[in-house]
């Protein structure tokens, strides 16, 4: 079960890291973070900081549906050691990757990592519908 809970808390952290990439790009291109008011400020960025912040929010969304399914796949009594100990990290790796990509502007491949990973979220609730 260790690998599905460090998988969590790295999908839980990836969006503060896309995050921390935006603050990188506003204060590079809008001379500052925006403190007074962040949403607003980072409204006007384009570009890789734009992008950053998408990746951001894409990567709230991701992490709801990954932990929803973890949640079900635990309550319905999935093996921790088989399949679902491969999905996790698979998933891990593919939403790292969407996100790189989206920052970098890879609009291909941030289509398929983002595949990739959506594909892993719903193994895991297969693996919890399938639990003899």
């Amino acid at each position: 079960m260790t690998i599905q809970v460090v998988c969590l808390l790295i999908g839980g952290l990836l969006p503060y890291v896309w995050f921390g990439v935006t603050v990188r790009h506003s204060k590079r291109e809008l001379g500052s973070i925006g403190i007074e008011a962040p949403r607003s400020h980072v409204a006007k960025l384009t570009g890789a900081g734009a992008r950053a912040r998408d990746a951001q929010h894409n990567a709230w969304e991701a992490a709801i549906v990954f932990g929803l399914a973890n949640c079900a796949a635990l309550a319905a009594g999935v093996e921790p050691s088989g399949h679902w100990a491969l999905a996790a990290p698979l998933w891990v790796a593919a939403r790292l990757m969407h996100g790189a990509a989206y920052v970098a502007g890879m609009a291909l491949l941030r289509g398929l990592s983002f595949a990739i990973g959506l594909a892993m979220s719903l193994w895991i609730f297969i693996l919890a519908l399938t639990v003899d």
